[in-house]
């Protein structure tokens, strides 16, 4: 396995936390389980702002992580530190009792930050294991692959919520227990390949302690490199887009079988359009890696959010299952696809050797972004005590997104492919 492949593959392993847990079991073990007798209303806003609170704190730290990756060059490090802080909780969500939803939730956020904050670093590798040239094409692979192995894991997991005696298990909360461990082992294997495979050079320790800055001193960096963003214009409208659309995406992910819910559909029907998002991601992602090589990647993140908007529009009309599944496939269409153009777009417009501090800032605005989406979903449906109007709310979050995104240059030729 090469370097590229083993980057690949712990999208593969770490996607089943993603799928299983983030957008899967949590939500609903959480509402029938941690919270049971709340109602639903009550339990979106705690979910809301427990992301929100994930997301602030992303936010807060995520410059902080790239720069000092950048100064030691040893981004595995960070990725594996980060990575087995979110598999040890995701596995202590096994052991919490019924009705501690304060516990149940401290935990999460625990294993949501570990996931996202290796995420940045896990980016940051991209230059390092592949070419300009490739950048779509891996970046495209290691989301299509990400919803292949998260999607089979998840196949077996509702599986044994569905037939746990089939498995040994004494019933659905048993298996659903069970799901978060093998979650932590997917996610743990991926770790170790990526481990094991991907190289490093670092510099010495006296360099790494003549160039290293303080906790504050490295803020005020990361503010000139603000200052600098927002003088390359095309990275400014880029990021300000990104800020805005990729708040929605994550929204409809972490949030949608807790709408689901909470408009009365069945918690089996649900679970089967998450399967149905996954097998239509794993080919759509790896088409739009072949579609950038055609189109303005600018021009398929546009497509992207204007299917997203007619999602968003078709949900507030859902009564069944079926039409649950239906919205589901057009999100696993576009989903993989705004995920890693996003990515590889980025990729090219950063200087060379600030991968991670750039990365760093460029997960501060998807993780400050996804500050608000959940809000705005979680206050939306408290105060109006309709689950379709909050999540109909986040539309206004992809109109934005395009708006600034036709800013940035329509062709691609101003960036190197």
């Amino acid at each position: 396995m090469n370097q590229k492949q083993a980057w690949v593959f712990y999208d593969f392993g770490n996607s089943a936390f993603a799928t299983t847990v983030i957008a899967g079991f949590f939500p609903v073990f959480f509402k029938q389980f941690w919270s049971e007798g709340v109602s639903s209303e009550i339990t979106t806003l705690r979910l809301g702002i427990a992301l929100g609170f994930a997301g602030f704190l992303m936010a807060l730290l995520a410059p902080f992580w790239g720069r000092k990756s950048d100064e030691s060059k040893n981004r595995k490090s960070w990725l594996i530190s980060f990575a087995s802080v979110g598999i040890f909780s995701t596995a202590a969500l096994s052991l919490i009792p019924q009705g501690q939803w304060a516990f149940a939730i401290s935990i999460y956020v625990l294993a949501y930050v570990g996931f996202e904050a290796s995420l940045i670093f896990y980016d940051s590798l991209l230059p390092l294991v592949a070419k300009p040239v490739e950048f779509n094409r891996v970046s495209s692979q290691g989301y299509a692959y990400g919803y292949l192995g998260g999607g089979l894991l998840f196949i077996l997991n509702v599986a044994m919520t569905l037939k746990p005696e089939f498995f040994g298990l004494k019933d659905a909360t048993q298996a659903v227990q069970f799901s978060f461990l093998s979650v932590a082992f997917w996610w743990a294997m991926g770790l170790v390949v990526l481990s094991l495979r991907v190289k490093e050079n670092p510099i010495s320790a006296t360099e790494v302690v003549k160039k290293s800055a303080g906790f504050l001193a490295t803020y005020w960096e990361i503010l000139n490199t603000f200052k600098k963003l927002m003088e390359q214009k095309n990275i400014f409208y880029f990021l300000l887009a990104y800020w805005f659309f990729i708040d929605g995406v994550y929204t409809v992910f972490t949030m949608a079988v807790n709408y689901g819910l909470s408009i009365g559909l069945n918690q089996e029907d649900l679970m089967k359009a998450l399967i149905l998002t996954q097998l239509v991601g794993f080919p759509s992602a790896l088409f739009f890696g072949y579609l950038s090589q055609k189109f303005s990647s600018r021009n398929l993140l546009l497509f992207c959010l204007v299917v997203y908007s007619g999602v968003l529009l078709y949900s507030v009309q859902i009564k069944t299952g079926t039409d649950f599944m239906v919205l589901a496939s057009f999100v696993g269409l576009v989903q993989g696809g705004i995920q890693a153009l996003s990515r590889s777009y980025f990729t090219h417009l950063i200087p060379a050797g600030h991968s991670a501090e750039y990365f760093g800032f460029f997960n501060i605005v998807g993780r400050s972004a996804s500050v608000v989406g959940p809000l705005l979903v979680a206050f939306v449906t408290y105060l109006t005590k309709d689950a379709r109007l909050g999540l109909l709310s986040i539309v206004l979050l992809f109109i934005l997104g395009a708006y600034f995104l036709l800013k940035t240059h329509s062709n691609d030729q101003s960036v190197t492919y």
